[in-house]
């Protein structure tokens, strides 16, 4: 989400003549745009602060204006907090309100130093600028689309809802369009994000809120874009519309992210899931049935407050049980101000980290066994950019495994079918169909 957020501020500031740079040194606005959810994240933020003052103090030496803007979820949580212990900073801009960027630049120009993290009454989508057509082919032909922002479920060890707000979901005759103008500019895979984004609800044509799947229908009908995905999801809004959707539409990709974060229904609880494991494994079990080439990542944390061996050993059951083609696995660190920071009965953080290498051991197994899988098999990757070598372009297996293959640069956009030769521990290699196998591809 904070991909495209940042080119959406991009796009916003063109209109007032700002172009993107290659490097910070040569800016004349530097945005940190920044992500809440880590540990230590203000730190790291006023750490990098400390740097591009540097580089402000090294453009005002030379005669040049830098300003310095903190954008995103810290921002959110800091606010004036940041303007007070960074005094190179000009401008403090939250999630929700980087469409007013421009008056915020035109005050901070006028020596103001402005802080603007107040959730707006107006739609900041209905204010935003198109991307221009030069722009959106720069990024390549994947992009992010927002569809809904925000969280209602307000799980303990979550800062979302307070950094993002209440769930909020775009109309979807909106998202159509913007869709539209991102096949036009050579978009051909687009991924529809939100911080729960199957509990989009947004208006549809008749006035009624429509649902994921009613959204991914209707995306799928949009000339020139061959590829569709979603994320994040929660797993109380896998709906029967969604199923239907995974089973209906061949541009919808089998590649399903959906959070579980502990296999102990005891933490789950503590967590305020609102799910068991047995209802999470249902939800898995009745999207296999949709469709039975579906591959499953997740999301899990590790120490969270309370958390015994046994519960940890219910985590890692469920791995094996599922057999996940991947997941993102993270220590508990505690968000100021939810409900989990505040719990007494934290995990030492040598069990935290024990046990998390002890899962990322269970995940990377099944990783690397879903992978190896792929070999000798024939499967459409979408060809994106040239890779490293010459002749040599890389692209995306419907599994968003990165597949590299000897292929001329007028096939990048387009879906080719490639025979998987070598599996390698981060990519596949390949070679198009029909044609001999090329070892230089795999870097033999």
């Amino acid at each position: 989400m904070n991909v495209y957020d940042s080119h959406r501020m991009a796009d916003t500031l063109a209109p007032e003549g700002f172009t993107e740079t290659a490097t910070p040194e040569d800016a004349d606005l530097v945005i940190l745009n920044t992500c809440h959810i880590r540990e230590k994240a203000a730190d790291k933020v006023y750490s990098e602060i400390g740097r591009i003052r540097e580089l402000k103090e090294a453009a005002a030496r030379d005669g040049r204006r830098m300003m310095i803007a903190v954008a995103g979820c810290v921002a959110q949580a800091e606010g004036k907090e940041i303007i007070r212990r960074a005094g190179a900073v000009d401008l403090v801009v939250g999630s929700q309100n980087y469409h007013r960027l421009p008056q915020m630049i035109a005050r901070a120009r006028h020596g103001e130093r402005v802080v603007d993290t107040e959730f707006p009454v107006e739609d900041k989508f209905e204010v935003l600028a198109a991307p221009e057509r030069s722009a959106i082919a720069r990024r390549g032909i994947s992009a992010f689309v927002t569809v809904q922002e925000g969280c209602d479920k307000f799980c303990t060890f979550c800062v979302v809802p307070y950094t993002r707000g209440a769930e909020v979901s775009r109309p979807v005759e909106k998202i159509v369009d913007e869709v539209k103008r991102l096949a036009q500019a050579g978009v051909r895979e687009v991924t529809l994000i939100g911080q729960n984004v199957n509990a989009y609800h947004g208006a549809g044509p008749d006035g009624r809120p429509a649902t994921l799947g009613n959204l991914l229908r209707r995306l799928a009908q949009v000339p020139g874009i061959f590829r569709l995905r979603y994320t994040t999801s929660h797993p109380r809004d896998v709906d029967n519309d969604l199923l239907a959707a995974h089973a209906e539409l061949p541009a919808l990709m089998p590649y399903v992210h959906l959070p579980v974060q502990s296999g102990s229904d005891r933490i789950l609880s503590a967590m305020n899931r609102r799910h068991t494991r047995r209802d999470y494994l249902d939800v898995i079990a009745r999207l296999r049935a949709a469709r039975a080439d579906l591959a499953f990542t997740s999301d899990f944390i590790v120490g969270f407050p309370g958390e015994t061996e046994s519960d940890f050993q219910a985590t890692l059951t469920l791995v094996e049980e599922v057999g996940f083609a991947g997941a993102y696995s993270f220590m508990y660190s505690a968000r100021p101000g939810t409900p989990a920071a505040e719990m007494s009965d934290q995990v030492p953080s040598e069990e935290k980290s024990e046990r998390l290498q002890r899962l990322q051991a269970v995940i990377m197994r099944h990783q690397r066994n879903f992978n190896a899988g792929f070999a000798g098999r024939t499967i459409d990757v979408l060809l994106e950019k040239p890779g490293r070598l010459a002749g040599q372009l890389v692209g995306r297996s419907p599994y968003l495994q990165a597949v590299q293959v000897m292929a001329p640069k007028k096939l990048v956009g387009s879906i080719e079918r490639v025979t998987v030769i070598e599996v390698g521990s981060n990519s596949l290699f390949g070679s198009l169909e029909n044609q001999a196998p090329v070892l230089a591809a795999a870097g033999v």
